[in-house]
């Protein structure tokens, strides 16, 4: 994966942080973003993150494993 690859959450994600289900569980599965970034280093160095994959919805962005998503074509 990398920046500007379309993707699908392929799995059940809930969050809380939706603008528009603001603290509500929101099941992110099945909605389509853009990658907007893979974290793989701080200031030079290498990082394993936990979600490293960060999506974003229009103006709302969250983070993801990589297994959580699919490419759509």
């Amino acid at each position: 994966m990398k920046p500007g690859d379309r993707v699908r959450v392929s799995e059940s994600v809930q969050v809380f942080t939706h603008p528009e289900h603001r603290g509500q569980a929101f099941d992110m599965q099945g909605q389509e973003g853009e990658v907007s970034k893979v974290l793989d280093d701080w200031q030079g160095r290498p990082i394993s993150p936990t979600l490293p994959v960060v999506v974003a919805f229009g103006r709302y962005k969250a983070h993801f494993r990589a297994d959580e998503l699919e490419p759509v074509s």
